[in-house]
């Protein structure tokens, strides 16, 4: 029964050294650089494969299963020497990539992993009984919770690491085309439709009945209406058919804002909420610019 429970203590530590490099994300692919891992693709590879191959042995070495515990500890072996080598290298503090990317590499780091290489070769030499039917459910379940584990984690990473990517990707504006919609700068019949105070925005805002996007956005683009320093308008390309004209808007959905004296501050075609702000933000900057 100690040689069982050996075996699931050592599996859980790969099984949670997989996890906190998957967590790790691009900080831990980046601890590659340590070892001469330099090129961004070789270290996601290597980042991936190391994962996977912790994984795999520790819930086979969670089962029990003597070659797996002796694979692992060839695999533990060879990255304390690579860590020796790094040490001989002069890279002694740098980021150790063992456990995620926090840990940073030193002696001790080494010893570590040495003595978890040790521990996993020594584990076949522990006294071993024939497991009862009870044990071996013991044993199934043990490592079933290993994996499950393991995956909760790897998806978490995954999403973290998908979070990351959306947020380091910069908002597209709204599309502002030439010829499309009215000029910038020129004044149009539709600013009558506005009772526009100083200092204020007007936003005309073009959408149709068969417009799928217009109606996902028709809360966001209410919202916008009701800042207290924009004044917006909904014209439907039926009921407002004077109005589209007027404006020559080439599609839905689509914004102009107005300057309180009816110019054309900025215009564009928009997907989403964030494109819209692009258009209000466009207009603050030139107003900004000409009355500077």
């Amino acid at each position: 029964m100690v040689s069982v429970v050996v075996c699931l203590a050592l599996g859980l530590g790969l099984v949670a050294a997989a996890g906190l490099k998957a967590a790790g994300g691009a900080s831990a692919r980046a601890a590659l650089t340590t070892y001469g891992v330099r090129e961004p693709r070789l270290a996601t590879a290597v980042w991936g494969g190391l994962i996977g191959v912790e994984l795999v042995l520790g819930v086979l070495v969670g089962a029990g299963l003597e070659w797996a515990l002796r694979a692992a500890a060839i695999f533990l072996a060879a990255l304390t020497a690579a860590q020796i080598a790094a040490l001989a290298a002069g890279r002694g503090g740098a980021p150790c990539a063992c456990y995620g990317a926090k840990g940073t590499l030193s002696t001790r780091s080494a010893g570590r992993t040495a003595l978890f290489a040790a521990a996993l070769a020594l584990a076949p030499l522990l006294p071993r009984t024939d497991p009862s039917t009870e044990t071996w459910l013991g044993i199934g379940l043990g490592a079933a919770l290993l994996g499950l584990v393991a995956l909760a984690v790897v998806v978490l990473a995954l999403a973290r690491e998908v979070g990351m990517l959306r947020l380091s990707v910069a908002p597209q504006g709204a599309l502002e085309v030439d010829h499309e919609g009215p000029e910038i700068g020129a004044f149009i019949a539709l600013a009558h439709d506005f009772a526009l105070e100083p200092g204020t925005l007007g936003v005309a805002v073009f959408t149709s009945e068969g417009c799928g996007v217009c109606r996902a956005l028709k809360p966001t683009i209410d919202s916008f209406g009701r800042h207290p320093a924009v004044e917006l308008r909904s014209f439907d390309e039926v009921l407002d058919k004077n109005a589209w004209a007027a404006a020559d808007v080439p599609g839905s959905p689509f914004a102009v804002a107005l300057d309180t004296d009816g110019t054309v501050l900025a215009k564009g075609t928009f997907n989403t909420g964030a494109q819209l702000e692009t258009v209000l933000a466009a207009a603050e900057r030139r107003r900004g610019a000409v009355r500077a």
